[in-house]
C-alpha cells in the first residue's frame, strides 16, 4: 500500500493540531533517560493536551528508547488511559520499527499519513533510514510529489529528521538527502512549512523562503550549538498549530515554562 493512500478527512476549514515528539519510552513506566522519567513526562503532556480543544495530535517519532515491544504498548496504554480524546497520528523516528508501530495502531491511534480539511492538507513523511541518520527513499519522494500535485494550495508537512544542519551534535544523524526533500516541497509551490522533531529543542530556520521549525521533545532537551551531547532538563514541550486554507501559525509551549 502506498504511504499516503489512506486519508483522514476533517469537514471543517481550520483545525488545531498538537505536535509532540521524541518521548523515548522504556518497557515500563519507571524507565529513565538521562535521569528523566520519560513516561511521567509523556503522561503529563497528554494530560495537558486534553485541556485544549484539539482536532488532532501528530506524534513525530522516537517512541522507544530501549526498543522493546513493551515500550510501544506503554505508549498506547498511556494514550488510551489519558483524558485525551482527539485522534493520534504517528510517523516513525530512527529508534522506531514500522511493524511494531503498526501493531499498536488501532482505536485512537491512527496510521493515516494524509490528513485533509477544507482547503488544506497535512502530510506525514517517512524519513527513517537504515541508520540513525534519515533518508527519504526515491519512491517515497516520487509519491510525495504526486500527492502534492493533487493537493490543496496550502500544505503542511511533518517528518522526524532535520533536513538541514543545526550546528550541533545531532547533525551526525541528519536527514542525509534533506535538500532533495526540501526542493520537492518548495517546487510544489504549496507547502507552507515543514515541522520536525529529532533534535530535542526548539529551532526556527528556512529553505528557499519555506519555514522549517523543530519541536522540542516530551522527554529531554539537548543544548544547542554543541559538538558533544549535552542534556538539558527543561521539561516537556509541545507545538500547537492552527491550519487552514489561509491560516498557518504555530507556537511551542513549555510545560515547565
Amino acid at each position: 500500500m502506498a504511504w499516503f493512500e489512506n486519508k483522514y478527512r476533517f469537514d471543517k476549514s481550520t483545525i488545531k493540531i498538537a505536535h509532540i515528539t521524541d518521548c523515548h519510552l522504556f518497557e515500563d513506566d519507571t524507565g529513565k533517560y538521562f535521569s528523566v522519567n520519560t513516561a511521567e513526562n509523556f503522561q503529563r503532556t497528554l494530560n495537558y493536551l486534553a485541556t485544549l480543544e484539539l482536532d488532532a495530535i501528530i506524534f513525530g517519532g522516537d517512541l522507544t528508547q530501549d526498543h522493546t515491544t513493551a515500550s510501544y504498548q506503554l505508549f498506547a496504554k498511556l494514550i488510551t488511559e489519558s483524558p485525551l480524546k482527539a485522534p493520534v497520528f504517528w510517523l516513525p523516528g530512527n529508534h522506531d520499527e514500522l511493524q511494531t508501530l503498526e501493531e499498536i495502531t488501532e482505536g485512537q491511534i491512527l496510521g493515516t499519513k494524509h490528513i485533509q480539511l477544507e482547503g488544506a492538507d497535512v502530510l506525514l513523511v517517512n524519513s527513517k533510514g537504515h541508520s540513525p541518520a534519515g533518508w527519504c527513499e526515491k519512491e517515497h519522494l516520487s509519491e510525495l510529489q504526486q500527492v502534492l500535485l493533487q493537493s490543496s494550495e496550502q500544505v503542511l508537512v511533518f517528518c522526524h529528521h532535520h533536513p538541514l544542519p543545526i550546528n550541533g551534535y545531532l547533525d551526525k544523524h541528519i536527514l542525509e538527502n534533506g535538500p532533495e526533500l526540501l526542493n520537492c516541497l518548495v517546487n510544489s509551490g504549496k507547502v507552507a512549512g515543514l515541522i520536525h522533531g529529532h533534535v530535542h529543542n526548539e529551532y526556527h530556520y528556512g529553505y528557499r523562503a519555506m519555514s522549517i521549525v523543530a519541536t522540542p521533545a516530551t522527554s529531554i532537551q539537548f543544548s544547542k550549538c554543541t559538538e558533544q551531547w549535552e542534556q538539558q532538563n527543561l521539561g516537556p514541550a509541545v507545538r500547537i498549530i492552527n491550519l487552514g486554507a489561509q491560516v498557518y501559525d504555530s507556537e511551542v509551549i513549555w510545560l515547565d515554562g
